[in-house]
């Protein structure tokens, strides 16, 4: 069953149950948590990155819905200089959260919350590469037979809310802008995996969905009267990141630097070859029509990789003031998320047009 509405201290009980036993015991989200998170900032290597990542090297990194691998072996890059050991089908911020304390996952692809999350969590974990985003990525779906129309409506309504996740900050912009109060929405503490569920069967009454997955949602209940809202909240950053354990052992944070060009050339492919991404990723591996996967690459975004991270601080600081302002984290400085070592490497790796 559901939670009832969340407020006041209940919102930092969210953890418990998005991140599960593993994140249970870090430190209880109340005053240990503030010390907790100030030692995450600290101990972050400032050693000048290796040129070349000795021999031997190896890294565990997350391929959701094994993205990467095909954007690869499709733009034909070719392998990096390090052997990739594992990749791990994994994308939601609290599963990377916990696959990084499991010591499973090195690197990883997120939006800005999860490195927001773990810190506050006191997990140290450090950005090292930014794309950013000036499109919705996500739009708003009704349950079916829903009547609500615009973000005003959500006034009263269930809404699933999930606090690690890129979804929960949209929502959170969303109502800030509709002018709507934390108070006047049930929020419905909840992973992204379990949105389409809990819409289906009428336990919420709207759910953040990726712009991948609305076409086929619709597709099945669009006639039974669900809908979608869009707005022009957007989520800036499409990130990765990686546990400063990995980042101060010389040998990783070598192979991490050169695998982000790898990561922004298979981006840059991506857009620029729709119709091959639509035929090899949407139609063959996620079963959905030619119609549908030209739905989503048309609101697909043009990767910027910025030279400088200013922009990209200044986003992250408001995203974390938004989450303390609802009470869910502490307020503080995001500037110790970022690892400036790896600040302009994929600039560099892409055509200028690329470059933000």
């Amino acid at each position: 069953m559901l939670s009832s509405p969340v407020s006041g201290v209940d919102r930092r009980l969210f953890l418990t149950s998005l991140l599960g036993a593993a994140a249970a015991g870090v430190a209880g989200l109340s005053g240990c948590a503030d010390s907790s998170a100030a030692a995450a900032s600290k101990g972050a290597s400032t050693a000048p990155l290796a040129k070349k990542v000795p021999a031997g090297t190896s890294l565990k990194i997350a391929s959701f819905q094994n993205t990467q691998q095909l954007q690869f072996r499709l733009a034909k890059l070719g392998d990096p200089p390090f052997k990739i050991s594992n990749w791990l089908n994994i994308g939601a911020g609290p599963d990377v959260i916990n696959a990084f304390r499991a010591k499973s996952l090195d690197l990883a692809n997120n939006a800005g919350i999860p490195p927001i999350q773990a810190y506050y969590q006191g997990f140290d974990a450090k950005i090292v590469a930014i794309n950013i985003t000036r499109k919705p990525n996500y739009l708003f779906a009704t349950k079916p037979g829903s009547d609500i129309r615009s973000v005003e409506d959500f006034k009263g309504k269930r809404l699933a809310f999930s606090q690690g996740q890129a979804q929960g900050v949209v929502l959170l912009r969303a109502l800030k802008k509709a002018g709507l109060k934390y108070d006047e929405v049930e929020l419905v503490p909840l992973t992204s995996n379990q949105f389409l569920t809990a819409l289906q069967s009428g336990q919420v009454d709207i759910a953040p969905l990726g712009n991948s997955q609305a076409p086929a949602y619709l597709k099945q209940y669009e006639g039974k009267g669900a809908r979608v809202i869009t707005t022009d909240v957007v989520d800036l950053l499409n990130l990765l990141w990686a546990p400063a354990s990995v980042l101060n052992d010389p040998a990783k944070a070598a192979a991490v630097a050169a695998y982000i060009p790898y990561w922004a050339k298979g981006q840059v492919w991506t857009y620029e070859h729709p119709d091959v991404w639509n035929r090899e990723f949407y139609v063959k591996t996620q079963n959905l029509t030619l119609p549908q996967a030209e739905a989503i690459t048309e609101l697909a975004n043009k990767p910027l990789f910025p030279p400088s991270w200013d922009e990209a601080i200044e986003w992250e600081q408001e995203t974390a003031d938004l989450l303390a302002e609802g009470g869910f984290v502490k307020k503080f400085d995001v500037s110790g998320l970022f690892d400036h070592r790896f600040e302009g490497i994929a600039a560099k790796s892409v055509p200028a047009e690329y470059r933000k």
